[in-house]
């Protein structure tokens, strides 16, 4: 997608189907069929986005320690839950509907079109139903579906960032408030044709717009939150704190690289003709090529920088990738997709230990692979596409400045009235029993739970 529109390029498809558009590559089918196969292609890249759910559940499950896997479960599939709800409520209305330039409409809830429950409650369909609901390229909800599940993975990141110390309520307040307002509105400036998209601000499918803006709610959170008890020592000492199951994080790592050609391939946002399908395959390439490339570099990294090579840098160094190349996955030299991904994975090997040495605790490492690689991606656009480097920047840290500030006034109102932080006792006992009252591996027993 070369131009950053998440709602009238399917619409565009099916006009082009009818000819209405010029090109023999658009010519291929009619508009009905367009209809059915952009529709088709929001619902199962979408339902490939939402597996990343999954994904996510396991990376995180398998970096933390074993007393704090129930809840880390937890959080994710109810961060998912409460991501789909939130946006049905208001955060689809607020992020592509009446949007001006800063801002969509306030409005609750987002329900099929009218077109569409006419034709679907008619006794006998006539062509001019059929023709009121094909004209619009897609099934708005299809759309919903597949604009949802992103909102879902920007959530998710905040996640793995602030785990083993943060109380389970308090963050399930913040994504409420990530996924129902400050998601949506920062989107709507760009992918719902606000002030960003207005100057040529450029992100294919939401290295910044999805991925920086988990980012920056982690750090500001990670910020505020403080490290895990033992973590950084008084003489500035960094104490490793391994994760329990790393089968687990590389089972997550694969299914999050699996999901994301929906993420990615989706993303081109229509698939009624021949045009949209070449484009698409070229986007599931490059996808593939950037992940590939983010785990050989971070490999070559470790070994070169630690001399061994790293499991937990080569994960992360393929969602460096990914994420590096969301932005503008639409290349057409696939060599470029190779350069993107493979500094993506560069930059998480250089940024993980900045972190420890600024005392920022990422968990996951979320903030290296989600933030750092989301920026890289963006300015990429630039340097490989055919974006603005000045525009890309602005776009950057509009949006950063917007999430963090706003990210932070939610933290600092929880931390103040009701706390965000277990205490030293529950976090060393685990957030499973001291927050849940149950253990993910009871048969393990206490002594293996306990840190240091």
């Amino acid at each position: 997608m070369k131009f950053p529109n998440r709602i009238i390029l399917p619409a565009a498809a099916g006009f082009a189907a009818l000819g209405l558009l010029a090109g023999p590559a658009r010519a291929a089918v009619d508009a009905e069929t367009a209809f059915v196969f952009n529709t088709f292609s929001f619902l199962v890249t979408g339902f490939l986005v939402m597996f990343m759910a999954a994904g996510f559940a396991m990376l995180e499950s398998g970096l933390v320690r074993t007393k704090n896997t129930a809840t880390i479960l937890l959080k994710n599939i109810s961060l998912y839950s409460i991501a789909g709800i939130m946006f049905y409520l208001i955060g689809y209305n607020l992020m592509y509907v009446d949007v001006s330039s800063w801002i969509g409409s306030f409005s609750i809830l987002y329900n099929p079109s009218d077109a569409e429950l006419a034709l679907i409650g008619a006794d006998e369909a006539t062509e001019e139903m059929v023709a009121a609901v094909v004209d619009n390229g897609y099934s708005v909800m299809s759309d919903w579906f597949f604009q949802m599940v992103f909102v879902a993975t920007a959530a998710s990141i905040v996640s793995g960032t602030l785990a083993e110390r943060i109380k389970l309520w308090p963050f399930l307040i913040f994504v409420v408030v990530l996924t129902a307002i400050i998601y949506p509105i920062q989107g709507s400036w760009t992918w719902g044709q606000g002030w960003l998209a207005q100057r040529g601000f450029s992100d294919f499918a939401g290295s910044t717009i999805v991925h920086s803006v988990g980012g920056w709610a982690a750090l500001t959170g990670a910020i505020i939150l403080g490290a895990r008890k033992g973590k950084y020592g008084p003489d500035g000492r960094v104490t490793p704190i391994p994760g329990a199951n790393l089968p687990l994080a590389t089972l997550g790592t694969f299914i999050l690289w699996l999901g994301w050609f929906g993420f990615n391939g989706g993303s081109q946002l229509a698939l009624g003709s021949a045009l949209d399908a070449a484009a698409m395959s070229i986007v599931f390439v490059n996808t593939n090529l950037a992940a590939a490339a983010g785990v050989v570099v971070a490999m070559l990294a470790t070994q070169i920088v630690y001399k061994k090579v790293d499991l937990t840098m080569a994960l992360n160094g393929a969602l460096a990738g990914l994420v590096s190349i969301t932005a503008g996955p639409d290349l057409q030299n696939h060599f470029l997709a190779l350069v993107v991904g493979g500094i993506g994975g560069l930059i998480v090997v250089f940024t993980v230990p900045l972190l420890d040495k600024l005392k920022v605790d990422d968990v996951v490492g979320a903030i290296p692979v989600h933030l750092f690689a989301g920026i890289w991606g963006t300015l990429a656009v630039a340097i490989f596409g055919s974006g603005s480097f000045v525009e890309q920047i602005i776009g950057i840290i509009a949006i950063g400045l917007f999430v963090s500030v706003s990210s932070a006034i939610v933290w600092f109102a929880l931390k103040f009235s009701m706390g965000i932080r277990v205490s030293e006792e529950e976090e060393d006992l685990g957030l499973d029993k001291a927050e849940l009252g149950l253990e993910a591996y009871p048969e393990f027993g206490r002594g293996s739970q306990t840190f240091g």
